[in-house]
């Protein structure tokens, strides 16, 4: 079974500026997201602070966010690396597997990821990180690097806090349009 033990969350600012935008996009009517916990058991809990420093996870979680946009539905992982670029390991097989099915069923999938060291932020698209995850399996390179994350998926943040996202998931839509008109699923 796994387990966490808390050394303060990594990725929670980036994750606190998502959630910040989510609630500015449900205020505004252009889309609803809701942020899905990860499920945990407590085993040390500290007393004085009542913070949980010791869990173990209850089950494998599927993605961090799944939403509505524009009447598609929509679920998406946040990801944030030191790195210029992004290793597969921070990727699970059960959140491939979700996506997958997500897009089967006409939903769209990807990832936002964070740059850190350059204080920069993307939109991934479930395809090309499929594409990326196969090929590591096959031996492959085991991250993406930053060359492939296009300019046109780049996320702008403003001073207080706002990641623009919503312009870079209407690139996505706007690319799958046809794919949603088709048979298959979405992504």
């Amino acid at each position: 079974m796994s387990h966490w033990n808390s050394r303060g969350l990594r990725g929670s600012s980036f994750e606190e500026n998502i959630n910040f935008t989510n609630e500015k996009y449900r205020q505004r009517g252009l889309a609803l997201f809701q942020k899905i916990p990860t499920p945990i058991t407590p085993v040390k809990i500290n007393q004085e602070n009542k913070t949980i420093t010791l869990a173990y996870f209850e089950k494998q979680s599927t993605v961090d966010y799944i939403g509505v946009a524009q009447g598609i539905p929509v679920c998406f992982d946040a990801k944030e690396t030191a790195h210029k670029h992004l290793p597969l390991q921070n990727i699970h097989q059960h959140q491939i597997e979700f996506m997958a099915d997500f897009c089967a069923q006409r939903g769209l999938a990807f990832l936002l990821v964070h740059f850190t060291a350059l204080d920069a932020y993307y939109l991934l698209p479930f395809e090309a990180l499929e594409d990326f995850w196969q090929k590591a399996e096959q031996g492959g390179r085991k991250s993406i690097p930053l060359e492939a994350f296009e300019e046109k998926y780049k996320i702008q943040k403003t001073g207080n806090g706002l990641l623009h996202y919503l312009e870079a998931v209407s690139q996505y839509l706007e690319e799958t349009e046809g794919k949603r008109r088709g048979d298959g699923g979405l992504c």
